[in-house]
């Protein structure tokens, strides 16, 4: 039992570390992670645009194999 209390101590004492080394490095560098407006809109135009296509691509292919084999 003492053996898994003293391991839980150094866990927690690992982990509030962490955190706190987490946070001081956030606070010196706060615009970290942030990401624009315009890289968002960039990415789902891109995504839509791509869906677009496959989209387009499958109904051709739809389109060309029914034709193709009723003939």
């Amino acid at each position: 039992m003492k053996n898994t209390a003293v391991r839980i101590q150094r866990a927690m004492l690992r982990l509030t570390t962490r955190l706190e080394e987490r946070l001081e490095e956030a606070a010196r560098r706060p615009d970290r992670g942030d990401i624009s407006i315009t890289t968002v809109i960039i990415w789902i135009a891109a995504v839509a645009g791509a869906l677009a296509i496959a989209g387009t691509i499958a109904v051709v292919i739809a389109k060309y194999n029914t034709a193709l084999s009723n003939t």
